[in-house]
């Protein structure tokens, strides 16, 4: 009984570490081929629905907030008395961060609906937990 324990336990650990980690290096991945200007076919098609772009950045930055809010457990801080989720606000800073060096890539543009749709995405996707695993 305790070895089927500490295998569920170490199941459950490894799926938060590698789930945002391999989803992250998903986004890098993205944020790489748009910053060299490769833009294949998915750029292009996203590119044919209307607010794709839009919709695109709320679910990539969306369901990587839940990831890490999943992979730390839905750890929550306090600021200005509401609480935050921590993978929230850590991907919330990385997508400031990414956005604004786009200023320095010459195949890219910052643009301000992108981060408010990171923002939106992050937002909702907050609300989400599971209790499965």
């Amino acid at each position: 009984m305790r070895n089927i324990k500490a295998v569920k336990m170490s199941k459950t650990l490894l799926i938060r570490i590698i789930l945002p980690l391999a989803f992250f290096l998903f986004i890098l991945r993205i944020i790489f081929l748009a910053d060299s200007a490769d833009y294949n076919f998915a750029f292009k098609m996203v590119g044919h629905i209307p607010y794709g772009d839009k919709i695109a950045h709320a679910s990539l930055y969306g369901v990587m907030a839940f990831l890490l809010n999943f992979g730390l457990n839905f750890k929550s801080i306090r600021f200005f008395g509401f609480p935050l989720q921590l993978g929230a606000i850590i991907v919330l800073i990385f997508a400031v961060f990414e956005e604004l060096t786009q200023y320095y890539i010459p195949s890219r543009t910052f643009d301000f609906g992108d981060l408010l749709a990171d923002v939106v995405g992050i937002v909702l996707f907050s609300f989400l937990r599971t209790t499965n695993l």
